[in-house]
């Protein structure tokens, strides 16, 4: 059986490190499976190339304990949200069946974050269509499947989120899936191509934005999301 509890896409390698690894590492220790899907190998990146980020990926992937980690290989800077890209997410999406997936923000700094999140979010839910007929790579035609909830991690802007999940004990492993990727982030004996990322105020940022999350709820660290629908509980008690 494919099927995971998660998968989380990412428009580059790292994306998900960033947004929502503290996440990932919770539930991956609570027994919950997390697939990561990378929808381009990040080749436009200023630091390092596709090959150093696979390499990061791969490491960053062992790190969090994920069951597995794919690349779709789509064009960076230059991919769509057209039939053609939807077509190949919504394989994927049916082959893993996952209950919750996460993606890139709504709309952020880097074109390819609201295209990601955009192209996402359209594939999640044409995948429940049970009209649009795809196969796997056996030629098995696919079942149709939509993900229960898609919730959009937040990047580089400071969008204000929906829910904050209490990361409290994780932020040394998100940091460590983080700084797997060497190339891209803050190493004092790196001066040249110097870019917004690599900057050891933005490495620093990450923590204290997981600080100032988790300060607002109550607890020690947070990641934020934003949602599509509304969240739901049993009893109003959930909510700590």
């Amino acid at each position: 059986m494919n099927k995971v509890d998660i998968l989380a896409f990412g428009s580059h390698p790292d994306d998900v490190e960033l947004g929502c690894s503290g996440t990932i590492a919770k539930e991956v220790s609570r027994g919950k499976s997390v697939g990561i899907i990378d929808l381009t190998k990040g080749e436009l990146g200023t630091r390092g190339d596709e090959h150093t980020r696979a390499e990061e990926a791969a490491e960053a992937t062992k790190i969090l304990k994920a069951s597995f980690r794919e690349n779709m290989e789509f064009a960076d800077g230059f991919f769509v949200n057209d039939r053609e890209h939807q077509m190949a997410l919504i394989k994927k999406i049916r082959k893993y069946r996952p209950d919750i997936v996460f993606c890139n923000a709504i709309f952020d700094r880097h074109i390819d974050h609201g295209k990601g999140s955009d192209l996402v979010s359209d594939a999640c839910f044409l995948s429940g269509l049970l009209k649009i007929e795809t196969f796997d790579e056996n030629g098995d035609k696919q079942e149709h499947w939509r993900p229960k909830q898609v919730y959009h991690y937040i990047q580089w802007k400071n969008i204000k989120p929906d829910i904050v999940v209490d990361i409290s004990g994780f932020i040394e492993i998100k940091m460590q899936s983080v700084l797997a990727y060497k190339t891209q982030f803050y190493n004092k004996d790196i001066k040249e191509n110097e870019t917004p990322i690599s900057s050891k105020n933005f490495t620093d940022s990450i923590i204290y934005r997981a600080r100032d999350l988790g300060r607002l709820v109550g607890v020690e660290h947070g990641e934020g999301f934003t949602v599509e629908r509304y969240p739901a509980v049993d009893s109003i008690f959930d909510l700590i």
